[in-house]
């Protein structure tokens, strides 16, 4: 099933969140297929930078699922999807 997720980068105590889609299967910071924007928690104000919400809202209806953090973080910055 795919899915859209948050995988990890950054270094060490300075993490930095891709939002990936990805088979489900996968490990958290394994292959994906596409990468959508980034999230960045160190950054007041606008979190999520470079966010694909058209091509999001494409692979939701074409039956992909998102996380549960990556819903609230686009619901908190406003970004409407599926």
């Amino acid at each position: 099933m795919l899915t859209i997720r948050m995988q990890r980068g950054g270094r060490v105590h300075m993490p930095i969140y891709t939002i990936v889609s990805t088979d489900s299967r996968n490990p958290r910071d394994g292959k994906f297929l596409e990468r959508l924007g980034q999230y960045n928690p160190h950054i007041e104000g606008s979190e999520l930078i470079d966010i694909k919400a058209d091509r999001i809202t494409a692979l939701i209806k074409s039956g992909a699922t998102l996380s549960d953090t990556v819903r609230t973080l686009l619901k908190k910055n406003n970004i409407q999807v599926g």
